[in-house]
């Protein structure tokens, strides 16, 4: 079978399980939450399985997960079109028969679909890149997100050296947009069905939780394997010296760190410190959900708003990693999993802070009569 009968065959069973979902899962089942109930019957009539069902049914605006989905469409199409643009498509992700630098087994689908030839990555790409746009844009509802993770993970398996552990957090975040209502506002999906961009029906909250935990576990396991002498308390603290001095990361010439080591000593102990006790921005998330239930540890969290403490940390972290060092697309890749540590109440505060001080600089000055 050629390559251009397998994309049509391709083509058709996007279309027939796009149709599928919606004819039954989002119009028969309402979306995912008839899962619980199907996974742990037996479970349905404890009183902590009805709480872990209750906290799992709150409901919310979708705006931090639509954010989310605008983040990581636009870091697809970033990685991709950098990729295309450096011409490293054909280098890297084509067999070596193709021109390629070595011998490419291929992936499940690239092989399905002709194997890792230039008439089969290019194309894939491109198609990625599309997908990626739709996911932007919002329309499709979960297809879209489905289909992108299959690309990325067909293209970024190609060649194992080529692609960093990133690609695997990217995929995490597209599989949880597989999970999640996030063409629900701020979509051209809300639009259709409203006819406005902005749609604060609320809803299922769980997706947004699962990004949460899903940044958090690797801040803290990242921290956990930390161990060096140049990381740990007792040492030296001279891990980010080093790494400012490493030519591969480097975005210009670091030699001058040399007479600021003292900083980055204190950047080195605040970054492993944070990282390693992530696990307490996790806790601040939960006493702010259950801020009603009191207690003084619960009260000291919320009032210190030890959540909004760890994430300008981690701001800052990455703000300094984007300027000084490349590594690629983590910084902006991890930045949007950000959007869903606001809840979307904050979100509609700044917006109408927005609006009031663009109210206040177009109001007409008034002038004295006569």
């Amino acid at each position: 079978m050629s390559a251009r009968n397998r994309w049509g065959i391709a083509a058709l069973l996007v279309v027939a399980v796009a149709l599928g979902y919606w004819a039954v899962g989002e119009r028969v089942w309402g979306g995912l939450e008839f899962v619980p109930a199907l996974l742990f019957p037996w479970l349905s009539k404890g009183a902590c399985w009805k709480s872990w069902v209750g906290f799992l049914s709150r409901r919310e605006s979708a705006t931090p997960i639509a954010l989310f989905r605008i983040g990581l469409g636009a870091c697809v199409v970033s990685i991709l079109g950098g990729m295309l643009y450096e011409d490293l498509v054909t280098t890297l992700w084509v067999d070596a028969e193709f021109g390629g630098v070595r011998k490419i087994p291929g992936t499940m689908l690239v092989n399905w679909l002709g194997g890792p030839s230039p008439d089969v990555v290019v194309p894939l790409v491109w198609a990625t890149i599309f997908a990626a746009g739709l996911l932007m844009i919002g329309i499709g509802g979960r297809v879209i997100p489905f289909m992108v993770l299959q690309g990325m993970m067909a293209l970024t398996d190609l060649h194992s050296q080529a692609g960093g552990s990133y690609d695997d957090l990217l995929e995490n975040g597209l599989w949880i947009l597989v999970l999640a209502p996030s063409t629900a506002t701020l979509s051209l999906d809300a639009k259709i069905r409203t006819g406005r961009w902005v749609d604060p029906t609320p809803q299922l909250a769980w997706t947004r939780y699962l990004v949460i935990f899903q940044l958090i576990l690797c801040y803290s396991t990242t921290g956990w394997q930390k161990l060096s002498v140049h990381w740990v308390p007792g040492g030296e603290f001279s891990a980010l010296y080093y790494i400012f001095q490493q030519p591969t990361w480097q975005r210009f010439d670091m030699t001058w760190v040399a007479w600021i080591y003292p900083i980055t000593q204190l950047a080195t102990a605040i970054t492993w410190f944070w990282e390693v006790l992530a696990p307490l921005w996790l806790l601040a998330f939960y006493y702010r959900l259950t801020r009603l239930k009191g207690g003084f540890l619960r009260n000291s969290f919320n009032a210190l708003d030890v959540r909004l403490g760890f994430a300008v940390v981690g701001l800052m972290m990455h703000l300094v990693l984007l300027i000084f060092m490349n590594v690629g697309p983590f910084s902006p890749l991890t930045l949007s999993f950000y959007a869903c540590l606001f809840d979307p109440e904050e979100y509609d505060a700044l917006v109408r802070w927005f609006k009031r001080k663009l109210g206040r600089s177009t109001a007409p000055s008034a002038t004295p009569a006569g």
